[in-house]
């Protein structure tokens, strides 16, 4: 049942009445003094006992009353009177005493009393506790239970006299609702099995009483309504409970004790109508100001109200202040044991760190509840009071959360917040896994954002702890789960409707989950709590302009914490964003300043030193060389004993200086610090590039220094496996292969430099460095040139080194995957190498290979360009020259054997040079100390070019110059041919558009023709209207103008006769006025003017005819005369003479007309516009119809116009009598070519009738 708003049913209307006499009060009906009759005196005589004041001690009124021997309702009444001033155990005591009396009488005599006393201890029930206070010996007397079974003694004894006793019902209902209140909730059943638990089998139990008590007072038991509605409320059917707290209020509107208002409010709570059960309580609270239910009700809906705010929202202050201050504070000053109030109160006083208040409040809530939740609330308010102690009491704390969780049922029905209190309380305990998994159960039922906060931070302390610690363990689970967890509360920050406030805790762990694997992500993480803290900063107007921004901004972040902005900066310098890293590094020393200025106490020594050396670094990496060695320096006279800064400072050294000072400060810095593993391995690195090349690997001197590095120092050092692995493959790429046994020793060498990688990749599976080189063994020794591609490719997205794509290109290559190895080579380009005559001459070698497999010149001349750039940067490496003068003669072999339609005599004479270019390169080459190849074949190879291919390019420009002279013949005939066809092409163009315009010139002028007749015809028409206005109207004798009447009684003239015909004086006839004539169609047209015109001249005398006759009888049907027309009675001879002028025009008019459409009827057509209504006086007799009919067997004399006119009269004729009110008809000639309009063939001008 849908709530009924602002009606009875919520309690919400605001319009009734506050009547006293119509509101029920309890003990309403104890009158304030009782005679009590006296054994043995008169009957006037009784002793007066005043109830309103009682005696302290009852026994000497029980005494009279048994002397005395009186009935049941004084022991009854005096009771309720003790009980009225809440002496419910004086009440009990009259009870007992009365029904220990009674027992001598009829057993039926006792059911009042043992009813009264059942509710008496029902009444108990509710204000005992329900626990043992704290300290009390174990007692169950005075608690909740002692009482429910002594009222469950009363009512069975009652049952056992009348079990149908009508009030028993009620107190059974109550009873078990009451019994229902100490049992714990049941917990969660599966879907689809019923709940069978204690409780709610009990609280069935007591609608099913509730439903007797309704049953015997015929549905008049209010209390029995709002027991059952009290029932199904604990049931959870709250649609069900609140149709019985409406079914009451709707009967009894003025009801306040107890107040249905109250139930329909929760009910409607429940059902997630949050304002209509505010408005509910509201008017509760109208009715009754001192209601301390709907004051603690309307104080929680506040206090929920403001949760939808963060505490720092200007709007949670007055919605929490109204909440605890308006309604709590008094729901409290008028009941300070209310149970609710004193829940809601405690977690008042928790935020104030009131322990002791919070202690009071909290076991008054739990030992005087009837209602679970409210037990719950209590329980949860120790368990805090404990855990936020400065030394908590996880056991108690573990313990109360847990008996928290209990009283809403636990398991997953149980309290969340007591759940999430117990998950704390295992992470204090160190019982990570047990936390762990309470954390997905609450995740699963509740999807919280804390609980998956607080589950994705203890996944990611297992994945940091494991990286510490450096044990080889696989997490990668745990890092997909954290992230996963991190991201949707950071995901649940942007919903509106949560309001959550984002937490800076959370994108610091994101921060270094991506650390590794995605560090843009990362880097995204720490600039989200860059800007978060500064928003929280108090609130400054920032300054105006650009650059007053950045400084502003650059302000702001010296007040923030050194580290985030070291961290930031670390992210960009990974990034090679080095301007950036160094703007962060030197604002995170400014900050570093500022924090020991505001606290003298703070050790920043650590901090400043870090990012001191960070900012080195990135001007290292910058090649502000100097700045460097200046910070480093600073480093050093601070920290002596700084190692990284002194191998930072020999390194620099080393490449200012590779000849003289570099070597003896790597050489002194290996002296101070040969045991540092940093230090051994720059100086492996030194020796790398340094030392000579040994015959024998065994005397290499870097060899010996990376092998006494592994048995002396750490045998598990990544950078002197990697090294002797590279020192293994450099040997076995220079190692012959003349003979299998040669074969066989460098395979071995190539599978002992993998030995060493794979052992370097077991302790590191991320160096990037070690994959790389077991790729270039994989292509160098078994060419598996697919898993080296696969290799390469994981590499690159792991380290970015231009050998990397260096690596890439040479496998494309030999993949002969051209288009890729050049993308690879380009991309190494990029990274810092624009200047590498190496990697120029490997782009150089692809495009000329790229050349030849597609037979491209441009290709090749790419190939020349970038051979040409690499010699230009090395000039004295004589292969650079040789490579240019081979890709020379590789092109002029291209062109020569290139058809001549895919070459050029521009690119034919160019090869020649560069043929001869070549030859003579070739020459110089050959002729040098040091060739790259022998000089026998570098000599055949130019004696080849000046030979042959000399001849070859001398034919091929001969044979391409003729080629290209006939082909401009013909490329010239062509062009003319083309050129006569665009020609004629534009000549008939225009020739069709001259005529296109025209005939639009010649629609033109017809238009204007037919617009300027039509204006002349709308003209006239305009005249003959004017004049026939005129005849129609005349002027009385007051000098104003009048329509003509017709005259009365007499006579008018018929056709052909010059006298009027008279009537019978019997027959009650007029004389007829004289008649106008009209003239008839007598035949077709014997010489039509065009079929059209024929065509409308038949459609219209049809229709002509048709249309008199039925006027005719029309006109009939109204009266037994046929002429009802006006005739116009001409008062003076004025106006008759006027009449005749204006029928003379109109003859005249006609036959103008006639004479211009016959001039216009060859070509034109006009299209005639809506008539002008007119207001014609034509009456007509009986004998018209005879004359007709003789016109029309005459034979016709008359010209074709002449009919043509008489047609349009007839027409114009038809049109008026169809309008038998003789209303004007308007008539117009439209301008020829009006859209819309309909057009016709005019044979003849048309006339107006008078």
């Amino acid at each position: 049942m849908a709530p009924l708003l602002n009606g009875f049913p919520n309690g919400a209307s605001g319009h009734l009445p506050n009547d006293p006499t119509l509101v029920t009060l309890r003990f309403s009906d104890i009158p304030p003094q009782i005679d009590i009759p006296v054994r043995g005196l008169e009957a006037e005589e009784a002793v007066e006992v005043n109830l309103e004041e009682l005696l302290d001690d009852p026994t000497e009124l029980c005494t009279l009353l048994e002397q005395e021997g009186v009935g049941k309702q004084y022991w009854m009444i005096i009771a309720l009177a003790y009980a009225k001033q809440a002496k419910v155990d004086h009440a009990i005591e009259i009870l007992s005493k009365g029904l220990g009396i009674l027992n001598r009488g009829d057993p039926k005599e006792k059911l009042g009393p043992l009813s009264l006393t059942c509710w008496l201890y029902l009444w108990k029930s509710r204000e005992a506790p329900r626990v043992l206070p704290e300290g009390q010996p174990a007692n169950e007397t005075g608690l909740k239970d002692f009482y429910l079974q002594a009222a469950t003694g009363c009512l069975n004894e009652a049952s056992r006299i009348n079990p149908a006793f009508p009030p028993l019902f009620l107190a059974k209902g109550v009873l078990y609702l009451l019994r229902a209140s100490l049992q714990p909730p049941s917990k969660a059943a599966a879907p689809g099995v019923p709940d069978i638990s204690d409780r709610v089998e009990t609280l069935r139990q007591s609608i099913k009483c509730f439903e007797d008590a309704l049953r015997v007072s015929a549905g008049r038991n209010l209390m029995a309504t709002l027991g059952r509605a009290r029932a199904h409320f604990s049931l959870g059917k709250y649609a069900e409970a609140l149709e019985g707290y409406q079914e009451v209020l709707l009967k009894t509107p003025h009801l306040q004790d107890p107040d249905p208002r109250i139930g329909i409010g929760c009910c409607l709570w429940q059902l997630g109508h949050k304002d209509e059960a505010r408005e509910a309580w509201e008017r509760a609270l109208d009715l009754n100001p001192d209601s301390k239910i709907a004051n603690i009700l309307l104080g929680l809906y506040y206090i929920h109200d403001s949760s939808h705010y963060a505490t720092t929202d200007p709007s949670f202050g007055p919605i929490y202040k109204k909440a605890m201050t308006v309604y709590t504070q008094k729901a409290f000053k008028l009941d300070k044991e209310l149970p609710l109030t004193c829940a809601t109160f405690g977690s008042y006083f928790m935020m104030r760190k009131s322990w002791a208040t919070v202690d009071n409040l909290a076991r008054k809530a739990i030992e005087h509840t009837d209602v679970n939740a409210v037990a719950s609330d209590g329980w949860y308010l120790l368990a805090r009071k404990e855990h936020y102690q400065d030394r908590p009491d996880l056991v108690k704390a573990n313990d109360f959360y847990q008996k928290a969780d209990l009283a809403r049922g636990g398991g997953d029905k149980g309290y969340l917040p007591a759940r999430f209190g117990l998950v704390q309380i295992q992470i204090l305990q160190r019982d990570y896994d047990g936390a762990k998994f309470r954390l997905e159960k609450i995740i699963q039922q509740s999807k919280s954002t804390e609980a998956m906060m607080i589950l994705g931070a203890l996944h990611a302390e297992d994945v940091f702890r494991s990286q510490i610690s450096g044990i080889k363990e696989d997490k990668s689970a745990e890092v997909k789960k954290a992230t996963t967890l991190l991201e949707a509360v950071r995901l649940a920050w942007k919903d509106p409707q949560k309001k959550m406030t984002p937490d800076t805790s959370v994108l610091v762990y994101l921060a270094r989950l991506y650390e590794t694997d995605h560090p843009d992500k990362a880097l995204q993480c720490l600039q989200q709590v860059e800007q978060m803290t500064i928003n929280d900063m108090p609130n400054k107007e920032p300054p105006e302009g650009a650059d007053a921004d950045e400084a502003w901004s650059a302000k702001l972040r010296e007040q923030l914490s050194p580290q985030l902005l070291c961290d930031i900066g670390c992210f960009h310098f990974n990034a090679e964003k080095l301007d950036q890293a160094r703007e962060f590094f030197q604002t995170a020393l400014n900050a570093c300043v500022k924090a020991g200025e505001k606290d003298e106490g703070t050790d920043t020594d650590a901090l400043v030193t870090t990012i001191s050396y960070n900012l080195a670094r990135t001007y290292e990496a910058a090649g502000l060389l100097e700045e460097a060695k200046q910070v480093y320096e600073g480093l050093l006279a601070r920290h002596e004993d700084y190692t990284d800064a002194r191998t930072r400072l020999a390194y620099i050294e080393l490449r200012q200086n590779p000849t003289e000072d570099g070597p003896k400060a790597m050489a002194a810095l290996y002296e101070t610090d040969s045991m540092n593993l940093e230090v051994r391995s720059l100086f492996g690195w030194y020796l790398s590039k340094a030392k000579r090349r040994a015959p024998n690997i065994a005397e290499d001197q870097e060899q010996r220094h990376y092998k006494h590095t592994l048995q002396h120092h750490d045998k598990h050092d990544r950078y002197s496996l990697t090294g002797m692995g590279n020192l293994y493959l450099t040997t076995a790429r220079e190692m012959r292969r003349d003979t299998d046994q040669d074969k066989e020793k460098r395979r071995k060498t190539y599978e002992k430099a993998v030995e060493f990688y794979d052992k370097a990749l077991q302790l590191d599976p991320r160096n990037a460095y070690a994959a790389q080189g077991i790729a270039i063994a994989l292509v160098e020794d078994r060419k598996d040139l697919t898993a080296a591609v696969q290799l390469f490719s994981k590499i690159r997205d792991t380290v970015k080194d231009p050998s990397v794509y260096v690596n890439l290109g040479h496998v494309f290559a030999e993949l002969k995957q051209y288009s890729r190895s050049i993308e690879s080579y380009e991309a190494a380009l990029t990274h810092n190498r624009a200047s590498d005559p190496q990697i120029l001459a490997c782009l150089g070698r692809v495009w000329l290979l790229k050349g030849k497999q597609d037979k491209s010149p441009s290709a090749m001349k790419t190939a020349l360009s970038y051979s040409h750039r690499a010699l230009a940067l090395a000039p004295q490496q004589i292969h650079f020259q040789f490579n240019i003068a081979f890709v020379q003669i590789q092109l002029a072999q291209l062109i020569h054997i290139l058809p001549e339609s895919q070459r050029s005599l521009e690119d034919v004479m160019k090869a020649s040079e560069g043929l001869e270019e070549a030859i003579e390169s070739f020459g110089e080459i050959a002729q040098s100390k040091n060739p790259p190849y022998p000089r026998h074949d570098i000599e055949q190879r130019a004696n080849m070019g000046r030979n042959t291919m000399r001849r070859q390019l001398e034919r091929a420009v001969q044979s391409q110059t003729e080629y290209e002279e006939k082909n401009a013949a013909k490329l010239q005939e062509a062009r003319e041919l083309r050129d006569a066809e665009i020609r004629r092409r534009e000549a008939e163009k225009r020739k069709v558009e001259e005529q296109k315009e025209a005939e639009r010139q010649k629609i033109r002028e017809e238009r204007d023709k037919m617009a300027q007749l039509s204006r002349e015809l709308a003209e006239k028409r305009t005249e003959e209207e004017r004049r026939r206005q005129e005849a129609e109207y005349t002027t009385d004798e007051e000098g104003e103008r009048v329509k003509r009447t017709k005259k009365k009684g007499g006579k008018r003239k018929k056709k052909g006769e010059d006298s009027d015909t008279g009537t019978e004086a019997g027959d009650g006839t007029e004389d007829k006025a004289v008649k106008k004539t009209r003239r008839k169609k007598k035949a077709q047209s014997t010489e039509p003017s065009s079929a059209v015109g024929s065509s409308n001249e038949e459609g219209g005398a049809t229709k002509s005819k048709r249309k008199k006759k039925r006027l005719a009888r029309r006109a009939g049907k109204e009266d037994k005369f046929k002429s009802q027309e006006m005739v116009v009675d001409s008062e003076s001879e004025d106006d008759r003479q006027a009449a005749a002028q204006l029928t003379n025009g109109q003859a005249s008019n006609d036959e103008d007309g006639d004479t211009e459409m016959r001039d216009a009827e060859d070509s034109q057509t006009v299209t005639r516009q809506k008539p002008k209504k007119r207001v014609i006086e034509d009456d007509e007799d009986e004998d018209e119809d005879k004359d007709e009919d003789e016109d029309e067997d005459e034979p016709s004399n008359k010209t074709t116009a002449e009919v043509d006119a008489e047609e349009h009269d007839d027409r114009n004729g038809a049109s008026i009598a169809d309008n038998p009110h003789g209303d004007p008809v308007d008539e117009r000639v439209g301008a020829a070519g009006d859209a819309g309009a309909k057009e016709l063939t005019m044979s003849g001008a048309p006339t107006i009738l008078s």
